[in-house]
């Protein structure tokens, strides 16, 4: 079963990183929404916790993974706001 979980967050995974990648290279954070960002960081850090838990490499893997992506396009969206 671990096997199914290694595919399902390998897919979900890369699938957040061209986001961050446009994100650094274009430097435009205006369709970001930083409340979103910040509840999707507190629920993959909590995803994260409960991998650890249950023991799932899977789950502990992908989570960390995105929840650095995550970490960095909240660092973006505040570095690269535009202040009026």
């Amino acid at each position: 079963m671990e096997i199914i979980g290694f595919i399902a967050a390998t897919l979900t995974t890369a699938a957040f990183l061209p986001q961050v990648y446009k994100t650094w290279k274009t430097k435009d954070v205006s369709a970001l929404s930083l409340p979103m960002l910040l509840m999707f960081f507190v629920g993959v850090f909590i995803w994260l916790i409960y991998g650890y838990y249950k023991n799932s490499p899977s789950m502990i893997v992908a989570n960390a993974i995105t929840l650095c992506s995550a970490f960095l396009l909240i660092y973006f969206k505040i570095k690269y706001a535009k202040t009026p």
